[in-house]
């Protein structure tokens, strides 16, 4: 049902006629029709909220990580971007009474950056054990764009069969900006792009998944010299449509990281650094804490 008929004819074997009982039957299984509000207040109940290890960034988050929901952290280089990830590798196999997701992880490497030894003090500091939270995430290293999103057909595959609570994609972009050069690629790409997004958007719709993805900046010429910080999140208008709560971060002094809310369907957007929708974070040796300053 949340596949176009066109493209359920592509696969092999089924034939229009065959599509459109298969499309009859699913109708009847699965309502995809109109709800009132009530009933969707009611599903929204399934909705998990995994903790990040910092209580500042919890509360700023309304509680952690939300399933049902694409969450994206986009920053400089050496801001804590891939940090975060490795803490939520670790987190969403806590228990539901600890915050925790009660759940596997799929991690997809786009730039070879994740570290299965950075996780053993991040399950030490939670009290788990380090072997069983390594065979509870699923790897994949992809090398193009379409490796990348070819993954995530095998990634449903396994979802159907185990229970899975949050998927990381580190980074969402890398690949692209690599595959894809100059203006005269650029609309292709960015289509190539949506496509891959509704694709972890149904996952997570599907599975009750949180869909964690990093994201890097660009420079903006058109900022102007009067712009603080004339740098943008990649990825343009369809990337920013496409991640439900979207988070900046920047360096702070030392180890400190701040955190702004940049857009979230429940939470105003920041104006200052005074206002409650920043918070501190920083990196230690069990991942992400809270800044003690």
């Amino acid at each position: 049902m949340m596949q176009t008929k066109k493209s359920l004819c592509n696969i092999k074997g089924l034939s229009e006629a065959k599509v459109e009982k298969i499309c009859e039957a699913a109708e009847k299984v699965v309502n995809l029709g109109y709800v009132t509000g009530n009933e969707y207040l009611h599903k929204r109940k399934s909705v998990v909220r995994i903790t990040t290890g910092s209580n500042a960034l919890d509360t700023l988050l309304g509680g952690g990580i939300e399933t049902m929901a694409i969450t994206e952290v986009f920053g400089e280089f050496r801001t804590g971007k891939t940090q975060l990830a490795h803490t939520l590798c670790v987190t969403t196999q806590l228990p539901l009474n600890m915050h925790g997701g009660n759940g596997k992880v799929a991690y997809i490497d786009t730039e070879g950056t994740f570290r299965p030894e950075r996780l053993i003090p991040i399950a030490e500091r939670f009290g788990l054990d380090s072997t069983a939270v390594l065979d509870n995430i699923v790897f994949a290293r992809a090398y193009t764009a379409e490796h990348q999103s070819n993954l995530l057909y095998s990634l449903a595959a396994k979802m159907a069969e185990e229970p899975f609570r949050l998927v990381i994609v580190d980074s969402i972009m890398a690949l692209f900006r690599v595959d894809f050069t100059g203006r005269g690629e650029l609309a292709d790409r960015q289509q190539k792009l949506a496509q891959m997004l509704s694709k972890l958007s149904k996952i997570a719709a599907e599975f009750n998944v949180g869909i964690f993805m990093t994201n890097h900046v660009i420079a903006d010429p058109g900022g102007g010299t009067f712009v603080a910080d004339p740098k943008k999140p990649a990825g343009g208008h369809v990337l920013a449509h496409a991640a439900t709560i979207r988070l900046m971060l920047r360096k702070g002094k030392g180890e400190q990281r701040i955190c702004k809310v940049y857009d979230a369907p429940n939470l105003p957007e920041a104006e200052s650094i005074s206002s409650s929708l920043f918070c501190c974070i920083q990196i230690t040796a069990g991942g992400i804490t809270d800044c003690k300053d």
